[in-house]
């Protein structure tokens, strides 16, 4: 039987099972970070309230999270989650495809992200999407990698 997958908007009701998802999604990096990482602090009643927040559902089940917020003509993506245990199967992908349609439909010059540079897989991947590194910093004590994909040509 084929797998249902539905994105919507975000809504209150939904911060908790968020929450949840994000921390399963975060808790393998924190030996390899040595502290929770960013995401895992954030209060997703308050993230659901301030940014563009998309759930992915496969079969009616949470299975992936996207948080964006638009900044002036560029779409800044906040967070891209899966549960683990539907890692592989291509729900990154469709949150990630999700992405781009937002930010052309908003008419965005670009997409940038930032990710932890111990979270080398990550940066793999966002360069297989055509994202480039833009530069490194340090910013509320995280080891950043900030990365932008033009949507127009630059």
């Amino acid at each position: 039987m084929q797998s249902v997958e539905t994105i919507r908007r975000a809504a209150l009701a939904d911060a908790d099972a968020i929450a949840a998802l994000v921390n399963e999604a975060y808790t393998p990096y924190i030996a390899r970070i040595g502290k929770k990482p960013a995401p895992m602090l954030d209060d997703y009643r308050q993230v659901v309230a301030d940014f563009e927040t998309f759930i992915l559902t496969r079969d009616s089940e949470l299975a992936g999270v996207l948080v964006m917020s638009l900044e002036d003509d560029e779409l800044l993506l906040v967070n891209v989650a899966v549960l683990p245990r539907c890692k592989g199967q291509g729900i990154g992908k469709l949150l990630m495809r999700f992405c781009e349609d937002f930010a052309q439909g908003a008419r965005c010059q670009a997409i940038r992200l930032y990710t932890h540079e111990l979270m080398t897989e990550n940066i793999e991947i966002y360069k297989k999407l055509g994202y480039r590194e833009t530069h490194r910093a340090t910013e509320n004590g995280f080891a950043r990698v900030f990365m932008r994909k033009a949507m127009r040509g630059d």
